[in-house]
């Protein structure tokens, strides 16, 4: 009975301390560490997001990127800092991808780091330079056979990188081989400069090259064309039905972290996702945000990771 009572009286203190820790928080600047190069869809939304979290807490938020080995990197120094709630991960559907394309990604998806909220997702989009001889995703499957090319994703592991792989490599037989940026803008710059002549990625840095008609957009991988790019066709409606993927964003904080201070992220940071200059923004962007809880992601990132470690596998997709 006393052992009862003070394995109780621990739990109550435990809380206790939980709620002052939230009460407090934040009381120093945040830092948002995003695993890749700035300009792509996950720099922008860790800075639209940082924006408004410094105006409602009057804390500045420090956007921190730091690309390399697709997102492994960053990723590894967010697993080892402290676990207070002030070093935020902000990462890609990467996220899920990498533990099962690499032998050792340094982390696992579901036990190294706590969910705090997806912040939306954005269907990915195959794309060529203006030059390359293809409107739609039946003429570039066409002019890629028989031919050796090269296509650019923001990173191994990325869901463009994987669309690629299993809608063009393995579902087509294509033979193109992958060069791997270190984040979405790189990854359209070589596209934009010639140097390839195919893309993938997440649409929110492409909205405005297609319509500014210096990348062509060849189709997107949404069940449903893109509010923001009408006239771009679906996979699922150019010969593949059914055919669905998509990159989205979370913000995620190390294992340990109290979770009065996750809920609290949550909260905040689910307003400032439904403030009206935010919504618009991330549908100019080709993002759409469903309000969810940390468990809520927490089940979604378990589902993730099923859903990509098969797609992997079958893909015969490997990191090293």
């Amino acid at each position: 009975m006393r052992i009862m009572r003070l394995i109780l009286s621990l739990l109550i203190v435990a809380a206790c301390c939980q709620i002052a820790a939230a009460q407090s928080y934040p009381n120093r600047p945040l830092r948002f560490l995003v695993p890749y190069a700035a300009g792509g869809p996950t720099d922008i939304m860790a800075r639209l997001v940082g924006q408004r979290i410094t105006e409602t807490w009057g804390q500045n938020v420090v956007i921190d990127n730091r690309a390399g080995a697709s997102g492994n990197i960053g990723t590894g120094l967010v697993l080892r800092s402290n676990p207070d709630g002030y070093t935020i991960l902000v990462h890609s559907s990467a996220y899920v991808v990498n533990p099962s394309l690499y032998r050792n990604a340094g982390y696992d998806a579901v036990k190294s780091f706590a969910p705090i909220i997806n912040a939306g997702a954005s269907p990915n989009m195959l794309y060529v330079h203006p030059s390359f001889p293809a409107h739609t995703l039946k003429d570039l499957i066409a002019s890629a056979r028989g031919k050796q090319l090269s296509y650019a994703s923001p990173g191994i592991g990325t869901t463009p990188h994987l669309t690629v792989e299993l809608l063009l490599k393995t579902m087509n037989k294509l033979d193109l081989s992958h060069v791997p940026y270190n984040g979405a803008a790189p990854a359209l710059s070589a596209v934009l400069g010639g140097q390839l002549p195919i893309g993938c990625g997440a649409m929110p840095p492409l909205v405005a090259l297609v319509k500014a008609g210096k990348l062509r957009a060849i189709a997107v991988t949404s069940l449903k064309r893109a509010a923001s790019l009408p006239e771009v066709p679906t996979v699922a409606e150019s010969g593949f039905p059914g055919y669905e993927d998509y990159t989205w964003i979370g913000f995620f904080a190390p294992a340990g972290t109290p979770r009065a201070i996750v809920d609290k992220l949550n909260t905040e940071m689910d307003k400032a996702l439904q403030l009206p200059a935010v919504t618009e923004r991330l549908a100019v962007l080709a993002f759409d945000y469903t309000p969810n809880t940390p468990k809520q992601f927490a089940e979604y990132v378990g589902k993730e990771v099923v859903k990509w470690a098969k797609v992997v596998k079958d893909s015969g997709a490997r990191a090293d």
